[in-house]
């Protein structure tokens, strides 16, 4: 079905245009589709909102809206491209021509064009294939693809190789119970909690290894920070000096990607109502110390000696936010007591290690350390936490002939985009979040 607003016989062909940034001059005719976000009839003209990848483009239709045209119909349209300072982009599109491509069965229901939804999480969720096409989903998940890209352009340029592990796996890499278990042909299997075996391996490749995938964590949470499947930007690099030198390129990353998004992604940021944080040096501080500087500070007793609580993690945050300005913090040297069996120690003082967390804003988004390298001491901590080297047989290999100082770090990338731009919940960061509760949509 077409809709003729002008037969546009007498112009010259318009050019196709899909993108804000490909429209031309003032009075060049263009072609462009999409899909109708909102119509609003002024008496004698309407404007079109017309939905595209990059954002909103608002186009001026002449006379009364036909009934064919309606909100979420995509279409197809010619019209004449005009500077508007107020609109969207800064410009408008004057429509000749609409053709409608195709028609909703039933309306929206919910307001996804306007600002304010008012839905509840519960809502936003079940309703997620049409949710996500808000203004600030679409916002949302735009410049967290802008961060993946950046996590890999930064990495590439820094000599790292993009690899892609086993997410079916035969041993899990942290152990514990909060793995999935899989029947794998009548052999026992489970859904890889992190890429950690199989990342170490190929730095005996490559040296510098990164990639970018999902991971599974069978944690009977019900919180604001967990997923049961959440994305993973991990990297390993080999040939290390110590363990800061993994702290120092993640702190070199984060300032590349934020700088990438403060140049690239303006209106996103703006659509999603945030300012990125500058990032000149994250303070690092021992576990104990920040355990003791926060309970100190805020009159709150230390609980668990060998770990941090989500409350104590907001107390770290705020108390070097206040010290220092920064919204980061690396905590380092975890009690070895509640890191894996690969974590290594620290020499000074076997009852730390050579690891690290990173708090952005109060919550853990990073987790990450130097890893054991020798054959032996890695057998020696097996057994001494009570793991049978043969049932690690493969991954041992690695070990015995032959690694360098390595280690690597993880980080959370719906918790990470939580944090960046202030939502209330991880699960609005996941395109179609699992939880305990959601295997839908």
């Amino acid at each position: 079905m077409t809709i003729e607003q002008t037969t546009g016989m007498d112009l010259p062909q318009p050019g196709r245009m899909q993108t804000l940034r490909e429209a031309a001059a003032d009075g060049t005719r263009v072609i462009i589709h999409g899909a109708v976000h909102a119509i609003r009839d002024m008496g004698g003209f309407s404007f079109v909102l017309l939905r595209i990848p990059e954002g909103i483009v608002q186009c001026t239709l002449a006379g009364v809206v036909p009934e064919e045209l309606a909100e979420e119909c995509c279409i197809e349209a010619d019209g004449t491209v005009h500077t508007e300072l107020r609109a969207p982009g800064g410009l408008e599109i004057a429509l000749d021509a609409v053709r409608v491509l195709s028609q909703p069965a039933a309306p929206v229901p919910v307001p996804i064009n306007k600002w304010k939804t008012g839905l509840s999480l519960e809502t936003e969720l079940v309703l997620r294939p049409v949710t996500l096409r808000h203004a600030k989903a679409r916002a949302i998940f735009r410049l967290q693809a802008e961060i993946v890209r950046a996590f890999r352009d930064f990495l590439q340029s820094q000599s790292f190789v993009e690899v892609h592990t086993p997410k079916i796996v035969a041993a899990s890499a942290e152990g514990g119970a909060n793995v999935f278990r899989l029947d794998y042909f009548g052999r026992k299997a489970f859904l890889a909690q992190s890429p950690q075996f199989y990342k170490q391996t190929m730095v005996g490749v490559y040296e510098r290894v990164f990639e970018v995938g999902p991971v599974f964590r069978a944690e009977k949470h019900n919180t604001v920070r967990h997923l049961n499947e959440y994305v993973s930007l991990d990297f390993e690099m080999g040939y290390l000096r110590d363990f800061t030198d993994l702290c120092e390129m993640e702190t070199a990353m984060l300032r590349f990607v934020f700088d990438r998004l403060r140049d690239g992604c303006a209106d996103d940021l703006k659509t999603v109502g945030v300012s990125l944080p500058s990032i000149d040096r994250i303070p690092m501080v021992r576990f104990d110390e920040a355990k003791r500087a926060a309970s100190e500070a805020y009159g709150r007793k230390i609980r668990d000696p060998f770990d941090l609580d989500p409350e104590e993690e907001v107390l770290i945050g705020r108390y070097y936010k206040e010290k220092t300005g920064s919204d980061f913090v690396f905590v380092t040297h975890y009690p070895s007591k509640k890191r894996p069996f690969y974590a290594m120690d620290d020499p000074a003082d076997p009852r730390y290690t050579l690891s690290f967390d990173l708090l952005f804003r109060g919550m853990e988004i990073t987790t990450g350390g130097q890893r054991i390298h020798s054959y032996a001491e890695q057998v020696e901590k097996m057994k001494a936490k009570h793991l049978d080297p043969e049932d690690f047989a493969g991954y041992l290999m690695i070990h015995k002939h032959g690694m360098p100082p390595h280690g690597g770090l993880g980080i959370g990338l719906e918790r990470l985009c939580m944090k960046l731009f202030d939502l209330p919940n991880v699960r609005l960061a996941s395109l179609f979040p699992r939880d305990q509760s959601r295997l839908e949509p």
